[in-house]
């Protein structure tokens, strides 16, 4: 019996170092190969992601965040989102009720709305029904991410856990009212614009991006390998997670280089 225990920890650990090591790899290339400096790494995510057009973005000073106005709201409220159902809801893998949908689909309406009235304005004599601006940009972005976490939350629980909770994840309106209102709070905090908050938020929504690619490709992993519903804490997750976020900085690290080689800059895009 020892002898056995023994063997499956020697072969997890084999399996440990077999996906580790081209991940560490991969991590180091990109390090090398992407701005100095925290925020300069951040703004790499942000390049494999987002237009980055300065114009639509906040700013640090003179420095551009890593992501415009919208993906800095989304990745923000998805973080936000994930973050308030592991504390609310842990292992929760039950869709949504029917009036929390309907708030939810309100929010990716809003998002579609302001994401097209913004896209019409880049053309000069379009239709549009406003003047877009950061604001809602941020606004509709922030909604967007607790609709991504709202989505993904339940799904990555259903798909990992053992002995996942089949209660919903957001129960009723109480809770997305919560929700929304902390989100609200968090995007008057970035209008402030105030270098002590805007930093690390800028950070963690740049990190944002790495969370979101992990999950989903860890959940992938589960799949391909069929090895989903039998985990019982993260630290038997550490083979799949670790291969979601190898998989996540490549496909971070080939849209950086893609876009590199079309533009020859780091910067955004330019327009006019």
């Amino acid at each position: 019996m020892q002898s056995t225990n023994h063997d499956l920890r020697t072969r997890q650990h084999f399996i440990t170092g077999v996906v580790l090591l081209p991940v560490v790899l991969l991590f180091f290339v990109w390090l090398i190969y992407t701005p100095a400096g925290l925020m300069g790494k951040a703004d790499a995510i942000g390049y494999a992601v987002c237009h980055r057009i300065d114009f639509r973005s906040f700013h640090l000073g003179d420095r551009q965040l890593p992501l415009c106005a919208r993906c800095s709201g989304m990745y923000l409220g998805a973080m936000l989102g994930l973050i308030l159902q592991a504390v609310f809801a842990p292992r929760h893998m039950g869709s949504p009720p029917k009036r929390v949908m309907l708030i939810l689909s309100f929010f990716l309406f809003a998002f579609a709305v302001d994401g097209i009235n913004s896209f019409l304005s880049l053309f000069p004599g379009a239709p549009h029904l406003y003047t877009p601006n950061n604001f809602f940009r941020l606004l509709t972005g922030t909604m967007m991410g607790l609709v991504i976490a709202a989505a993904l939350y339940p799904a990555f629980n259903a798909s990992v856990w053992r002995r996942a909770d089949g209660r919903p994840a957001i129960e009723g309106l109480k809770r997305v009212g919560l929700f929304t209102f902390i989100a609200i709070i968090l995007d008057l905090v970035v209008l402030s614009e105030n270098p002590l908050v805007l930093y690390p938020l800028a950070i963690i929504s740049a990190g944002g991006v790495l969370v979101l690619l992990t999950l989903v490709y860890a959940m992938l992993w589960l799949v391909v390998f069929k090895s989903e519903n039998r985990y019982n804490d993260f630290k038997e997750l550490v083979i799949p997670l670790i291969a979601g976020f190898g998989l996540a900085l490549m496909q971070i690290g080939i849209f950086d280089w893609l876009r590199y080689l079309i533009t020859g800059t780091w910067d955004g895009f330019h327009l006019g």
